[in-house]
């Protein structure tokens, strides 16, 4: 096999096994650098996609909202002059989104929307016997809302088949008032007609401000108990794209003039928190690499200088600059591939021990661990290449050495 590789390849392999300690020294070297860099990729995409979870747990990617009342001058003179004695803000009332069932229509047929569903929502009274909460009430389409809530997934008791008088009920919200699945409880909006809903499931989003307000019933009965009959308050949607969110709403708002917001915007906070989190990441790996970069470099000046003779030989012997450089470079390409993947296979072990070794107090990981093929194939390719340009100054210094020089230096 070596008798059909290139004159190049060969020496560079040569040069690298009879300077063990060296190459030891710099794979290891590399090897912990892209360990580094595969383990906090990981670390840092798991804890993303476990904070987007639970902030997205109960809401949509993107909402659609009715434009807000606009304070309006009574009338301006042609000097423009107002007569209005005092100008103050509207009161926002509950307002249905205009020409709803259009607008769903035209949202479903995009290919970067994934679902799209109507929703009632309307702040209420739930009362049973003498106890009495406020409550947050969503009026819903079941079938395409719990593909963005995933209410099904946290019911504790009942189930999620909502019908016209059925109810969905947070945990602390059932326990506050003392009601259990098949009970009754009266629900009063702004219609200002109590009505009496069963309680068909109860649910844990394992948030308690969300368990002690949030309720759950069809579209109709919300319309009907915010007086909206016909009418909706939001549009939900996901997207296809998590972080194209911002993106899609923008183009969503410029082809219907419509008001849509991302939970980008709506999450500002936490999508600034997540900015700084890869700003962070990607200080760290740069000078990581270039940590790497020097390794290399360094020890690849270190063999030129000790090697200046054997390269004085070979050069006597015929071979040309072009030759004496790819030496050097495939050398510096080697010690950067073998050292990513011997980094690969310990960042990887290094989130096994994490993954296993560190639970909370009932035994269960901190969050899921997230490992995704690419991230390896870019850490190798990063290392390869770091390798490859960090070695071409030494790779240039051995190919312009004078042969006579060499062999007698």
């Amino acid at each position: 096999m070596i008798r059909w590789l290139p004159f190049e390849a060969v020496t560079a392999v040569r040069f690298l096994r009879e300077g063990r300690m060296q190459t030891a020294a710099i794979l290891s070297g590399v090897g912990i650098g892209v360990g580094v860099i595969v383990f906090m990729s990981a670390m840092l995409t798991s804890l993303q996609g476990n904070f987007i979870t639970r902030v997205l747990m109960s809401s949509a990617h993107i909402q659609i909202l009715p434009p807000d009342a606009v304070t309006r001058p009574l009338w301006r003179d042609s000097s423009g002059v107002l007569y209005a004695r005092v100008v103050q803000p509207s009161t926002q009332r509950r307002r249905s989104i205009d020409q709803w069932q259009t607008l769903l229509t035209q949202l479903r047929a995009r290919t970067d929307i994934a679902v799209v569903t109507p929703t009632v929502s309307a702040a209420a009274l739930a009362v049973h016997g003498n106890v009495s909460r406020s409550i947050a009430l969503s009026g819903i389409e079941p079938e395409a809302f719990f593909r963005i809530v995933k209410v099904p997934q946290y019911v504790t008791s009942g189930d999620t088949a909502l019908t016209g008088d059925g109810v969905l009920l947070g945990t602390e919200l059932a326990r506050d008032l003392g009601v259990a699945v098949g009970d009754q409880i009266n629900v009063l909006a702004a219609s200002a007609i109590p009505r009496a809903l069963t309680v068909s499931g109860i649910f844990d989003l394992g948030n308690k401000g969300a368990n002690q307000r949030s309720t759950y019933v069809t579209l109709r009965t919300a319309q009907a108990l915010a007086d909206l009959e016909g009418g909706v308050t939001s549009i939900d949607m996901t997207v296809t794209d998590l972080y194209a969110a911002r993106t899609v709403a923008d183009a969503v708002s410029a082809s219907t003039g419509v008001q849509a917001e991302s939970w980008m915007t709506t999450n500002a906070q936490l999508f600034s928190t997540l900015s700084a989190q890869e700003m962070s990441f990607t200080t760290i790996e740069v000078f990581v690499g270039l940590s790497v970069a020097f390794g290399v470099a360094s020890v690849l000046i270190v063999s030129v200088i000790q090697r200046s003779a054997d390269i004085g030989i070979l050069r006597a012997m015929g071979a040309t600059q072009g030759q004496i450089l790819r030496v050097f470079l495939v050398q510096g390409s080697l010690l950067g591939g073998i050292g990513s993947m011997i980094g690969s296979v310990l960042g990887v072990g290094a989130l096994w021990c994490f993954h296993v070794l560190v639970r909370l107090q009932d035994g269960s990981a901190l969050f899921p661990l997230m490992v995704m093929p690419s991230m390896f194939g870019w850490a190798v390719s990063m290392a390869t290449v770091t390798g490859f340009v960090a070695a071409a100054l030494p790779a240039l210094k051995a190919a312009r050495l004078d042969p006579v020089d060499a062999i007698h230096g």
